[in-house]
């Protein structure tokens, strides 16, 4: 089987700038390995201050103060691992900066008809699926063809009629 070409680094950090209306992600890990992240995870399981960046999250607010739309699902199960804890605690923050944010918790429902895979979906045009190391490490965001966006609009919209809004989520399992 070929190995996809993979955009990765700066290349892929440049899809964010570059969109024009909307990008949706879908989630499905129940860990990444975001060396980025550990610092502050280890500040958050020791009950530290994280900081204003968790109270309105500057990356989020980058896109959606040029009118951007910017959302995503995920799709997980209870009980959260350790990292879906940290990870879903620093989402308010998100929202506040203005994503739309819905989970799809499997030991609650069925989530029927979704891949098994992240994605970015950019301008209902433009279709990466994300490839992670079995650990969960980003090694990069495949452009899929054309021919593949009806799949992953379908996808997107299963996704968004399943997910119960973060918010609601949240105050069940926090």
């Amino acid at each position: 089987m070929a190995v996809p070409d993979l955009v990765t680094g700066e290349e892929f950090g440049r899809l964010f700038e570059i969109f024009e209306r909307t990008a949706f992600r879908l989630e499905t890990l129940d860990v990444y390995d975001v060396e980025d992240e550990r610092e502050e995870m280890s500040r958050f399981f020791a009950g530290e201050d994280m900081g204003p960046e968790w109270e309105d999250n500057p990356w989020v607010r980058s896109m959606t103060d040029q009118g951007k739309q910017v959302s995503r699902v995920h799709v997980l199960a209870s009980p959260l691992t350790e990292y879906l804890r940290y990870e879903l605690a620093a989402y308010p923050g998100n929202i506040k900066a203005g994503e739309s944010i819905g989970i799809v918790d499997r030991a609650e429902q069925a989530a029927e008809g979704l891949p098994d895979h992240d994605f970015w979906l950019f301008d209902d045009r433009d279709v990466y699926r994300m490839h992670y190391t079995e650990a969960g490490a980003f090694v990069g965001a495949e452009l899929l063809p054309a021919d593949r966006l009806p799949e992953y609009l379908a996808y997107r919209s299963a996704a968004q009629a399943a997910a119960v809004p973060f918010a609601a989520y949240w105050e069940r399992h926090r």
